[in-house]
């Protein structure tokens, strides 16, 4: 009695499925019936996720000619190789929406078989446009998951690259890769990724930025704490380096973790250059965000308290600036601030060719009007430039977003106390950024905890032929990359 109503239960679950699959439009039936047997069967499948092609020239006709009675003949039937044979009801559903089709036995309708017929529209492999590089390789992620695996595949062709797959988000049922290299990486990394992943319980996944938020140590934190790139060179030097690699099914970019902050000021071309430049650029970098975030409030602190440490000459032009301003220092700055702000979601958000003209055009006009209109002074709206100017410099788009929004507390705790609150913001900031971890990690290191040894590839970047082990940090099953050179043997004088 109970095997019958399990029975009866799972045909209602087929029926009640198979009435909702009907009021969509691109849910066919098709039946065709075999010659030689007489034998009738019943393709069910979505016409928009399948290649009709397929079924068409390696299924349908070896169906329609070639004898079968049972329905596990047909793996040896068709010409394909992803056959699946099932007696669950439960994977119809699953299967369905991810592009099989559904094919039934009109004699046995306990079992059925799933052709992997899927439909792949991706777009072609194009160079980076947020991480370009004038010098390096030109590909790109894009939005289809395995493409982007081959990309790292066709540059890591060893049988260490392990990828772990998982389906995440309760409606859009998004398919994740966790890549990593065996041998090398952290175990308990691996571990705590695939746990975080697993315990996500969230409806549609679109992005890899939402498994960002679900995913990284603390939520309230402006600062990214996984790192995100669209180059499959940069990804394949972290997976060697012993880090982690998540893709997501529809994201053309792929998460890397544990991360830390400095490799957030660090271009990827860095490693196409010679090591002097590339330390040159980064510490470039690094006094750019510094200038961009406490310039404006410095400014701000210095003529509302501390005027007295402003030299006479300098002095001089900034009350000739300030003579017809009616606005306060911290007014005058937030004005400024908050067009620059304006300006950039404007561009940012318009089409290419607009969004150019309404930046140049619009940052020329309204900063030009606001001089002659007496609202703020030349000397502050060239500091605002040049801060917004350095903000450009971070390599890293969501880094700098944070960048950006830590001048504002900056600029009230200078209009609080002055050179004093700027202190006091950045303790609290330095305070975060010490409590702060990626995957559990520490998220300032290898400068605090200190590894010397780390210091090698962070602020600055030495020779290739000094980083012979990878970062201490990532507590790697093998910390060596290759054999450092020996050191030569003394060269014997020519009359030896």
């Amino acid at each position: 009695m109970g095997w019958f109503s399990k029975k009866h239960e799972q045909q209602v679950d087929r029926e009640s499925l198979e009435q909702y699959l009907m009021r969509s439009k691109d849910y066919k039936k098709v039946s065709y019936t075999n010659q030689p047997t007489n034998n009738r069967f019943t393709f069910s499948f979505i016409s928009t996720l399948i290649d009709e092609s397929i079924l068409q020239n390696n299924a349908l006709p070896y169906l329609l000619e070639k004898p079968f009675e049972k329905i596990e003949d047909l793996k040896k039937l068709v010409a394909m190789t992803d056959v699946q044979i099932s007696d669950d009801p439960s994977v119809i559903e699953q299967k369905l929406f991810n592009g099989y089709a559904l094919l039934t036995l009109e004699s046995d309708q306990k079992h059925f078989a799933f052709l992997a017929v899927q439909k792949e529209i991706v777009r072609s492999v194009t160079t980076p446009e947020v991480e370009f590089s004038v010098i390096g390789p030109k590909e790109a992620f894009v939005e289809s998951i395995n493409q982007n695996v081959n990309l790292i595949r066709k540059r890591l062709p060893v049988k260490e690259l392990i990828s772990e797959e998982l389906t995440i988000g309760s409606l859009s049922k998004t398919k994740v890769s966790i890549l990593y290299l065996d041998g090398i990486v952290d175990p308990e990394n691996v571990k705590t990724v695939i746990e975080r992943l697993k315990n996500i319980d969230f409806d549609a996944i679109t992005d890899s930025s939402y498994i960002v938020q679900l995913i990284c140590d603390n939520k309230n934190s402006p600062f990214p704490q996984l790192l995100d790139s669209e180059r499959p060179d940069r990804v394949t030097a972290i997976l060697a380096e012993g880090k982690i690699a998540i893709f997501v099914d529809g994201s053309p970019h792929a998460l890397i973790t544990p991360t830390t902050l400095v490799e957030f000021f660090g271009s990827f071309e860095d490693y196409f250059l010679n090591w002097m430049l590339s330390s040159f650029f980064r510490l470039i970098r690094l006094f750019a965000v510094a200038f961009s975030i406490l310039i404006t409030p410095v400014y701000v602190a210095t003529l509302s308290y501390h005027y007295e440490l402003i030299p006479k000459d300098l002095m001089n032009t900034l009350v000739t600036s300030r003579r017809e301003i009616p606005l306060p220092p911290i007014l005058e700055a937030l004005f400024l601030e908050l067009t620059i702000e304006l300006l950039r979601e404007a561009g940012a958000r318009l089409p290419t060719k607009v969004g150019q003209t309404i930046g140049i055009v619009g940052g020329i006009v309204i900063g030009t009007a606001s001089v002659e209109a007496g609202l703020t002074s030349n000397v502050l709206l060239i500091i605002v430039a040049l801060a917004a100017l350095a903000s450009f410099t971070t390599p890293v788009y969501k880094m700098g977003n944070a960048i950006r929004l830590l001048r504002f507390p900056f600029l009230f705790f200078a209009e609080l106390w002055g050179l004093l609150g700027i202190v006091f913001c950045f303790c609290l900031l330095m305070t975060h950024l010490l409590r702060l971890t990626s995957l559990n990690r520490p998220f300032l290191e290898p400068i605090y905890p200190p590894r010397l040894t780390d210091l090698k590839d962070s602020l600055i970047r030495l020779p290739f032929s000094k980083q012979s082990r990878r970062p201490q940090t990532l507590r790697t099953q093998n910390p060596v990359r290759f054999s450092p050179p020996g050191k030569k043997s003394k060269k014997s004088d020519i009359d030896e």
